[in-house]
């Protein structure tokens, strides 16, 4: 039987066997970690060192709060926060949404514009100069098109907020372990995304006193025993390696894009990283390009997992200015950590080989 290759890293990657260990190691310590007898302190022990490791790993040296995923932290940020209004930009992953009901929203730069996919300054800088403090709520990759938000250096977004007493929340799901982390007030990670297991993700914040406390575990912030065979997990995927250790380098990722352009388009609003790819292909629809790559062996998605099984348009592609006819026809490729070069240039066939047939039945 034909291997399958696994192209859907954006939603979930595979964990590393490093991280397998850990968790199987973590399963032997079943003391509770706020537990006072000697095994609940060995507990927390582990717990403790695996925080460390997790913030030395990321380059933090903020606070750190474990949580059970990037949802979870998305909430504590967006709901305990000591602050007024809530901003959030239009392409934000839909936990923002759902976590934060009533928020201002955020557009982006057109898509023909220098700096497309980039929040617009000149709307934020508007809603910051209203009554309240603000957090404001912009993430670093989109995970359904790639795009960078938050350019390297200073952010123009994070100066302004801070400028204005606000708060600058970053979710960075698709960035940990890939590139180093912005200079926000709070920073939203999750494990799976990386080599770790599902299940658990952190909080990462400047100064614990922006939040308000809730009592129960992690110092206070979070209620629930911490899920200790994940964090050691999650601690041990970070350290296991990262995308300079990946099988493929970001030339060959750029040239299986560029090899795309012959035949369809890659729907890149503004700057892009190179191991996430929205493709439109000519004369087909995402469902039907998702049935024929499933039959041919490939695991790739249309839209983010919480999204594509739903037919409604992409909320994000409508918010980065891609037509209707264009969004209907684009799914996501995105590669990890075990992705090889053979498995990039074997979809690379693959996706010309459904085009060209598209292009012919048209």
């Amino acid at each position: 039987m034909k291997k399958r290759i696994y192209l859907d890293h954006a939603a979930t990657t595979p964990m590393r066997p490093e991280a397998i260990a850990a968790v199987a190691e973590g399963m032997a310590r079943w003391a509770n970690p706020s537990s006072p007898h000697a095994e609940g302190r060995a507990a927390r022990a582990a717990l403790e060192n695996a925080r460390a490791r997790i913030k030395a790993s990321l380059g933090w040296t903020g606070e750190l709060i474990f949580t059970s995923g990037a949802s979870e932290a998305l909430w504590i940020a967006l709901n305990r926060a000591k602050v007024e209004r809530r901003i959030v930009s239009a392409v934000e992953h839909d936990a923002v949404f759902r976590a934060a009901p009533g928020a201002e929203i955020l557009p982006l730069l057109g898509r023909d514009a220098d700096a497309a996919g980039e929040p617009d300054c000149d709307f934020l800088a508007d809603y910051l100069a209203g009554p309240g403090k603000a957090l404001v709520a912009i993430q670093a990759i989109n995970s359904e098109t790639g795009t960078g938000l938050i350019p390297y250096g200073r952010p123009p977004a994070i100066d302004l907020v801070r400028s204005n007493g606000g708060i600058f929340l970053s979710d960075c799901s698709q960035l940990a372990g890939e590139g180093t982390l912005p200079n926000a007030d709070m920073i939203v990670v999750s494990a799976h995304k990386l080599g770790g297991p599902p299940g658990v993700g952190a909080l990462l914040v400047r100064d614990l006193a922006m939040l308000e406390p809730v009592g129960g575990h992690e110092f206070g912030y979070r209620q629930g025993t911490e899920n200790l065979p994940g964090i050691l997990g999650f601690a041990a995927a970070l350290e296991a390696g990262s995308v300079e250790d990946w099988p493929t380098s970001v030339e060959q990722r750029v040239d299986f894009k560029n090899a795309i352009w012959r035949a369809g388009e890659i729907v890149c609003p503004g700057v892009q990283c190179s191991h996430i790819y929205a493709i439109a292909m000519p004369h087909l629809s995402a469902a039907a390009q998702l049935i024929r790559f499933d039959a041919m062996g490939f695991a790739v998605s249309a839209g983010s997992a919480c999204s594509s099984g739903t037919l409604k348009r992409s909320r994000a592609l409508a918010a980065f200015g891609v037509d209707e006819d264009t969004a209907s026809r684009t799914i996501r490729v995105s590669f990890g950590w075990n992705t090889t070069p053979e498995e990039i240039d074997a979809f690379g066939e693959a996706w010309l080989e459904v085009a060209h047939d598209a292009a012919k039945r048209a």
